[in-house]
């Protein structure tokens, strides 16, 4: 499982960090730790594009967002 921690940067920032996660861990897993609602959205919205489902998790610094690969791809 990858984990991306993109706290502090604005867009497009995390959306380019779990872009290339998602693609060297292309089976995998992939964690991101945001801190804005604006970001969130972003960054669900490209997991969504590539098939990915995702799950938001509120913490207290932001949101721990969990994604999954399609599962036709495992």
């Amino acid at each position: 499982m990858a984990e991306v921690d993109v706290r502090g940067f604005s867009c497009p920032i995390p959306v380019v960090k779990t872009k290339k996660a998602i693609e060297e861990n292309p089976n995998e897993m992939v964690t991101v730790l945001v801190e804005s609602a604006v970001s969130k959205e972003n960054v669900s919205r490209l997991a969504q594009s590539k098939g990915y489902s995702v799950e938001v998790e509120e913490t207290s610094d932001g949101y721990r967002l969990m994604l999954a690969p399609p599962k036709n791809r495992r």
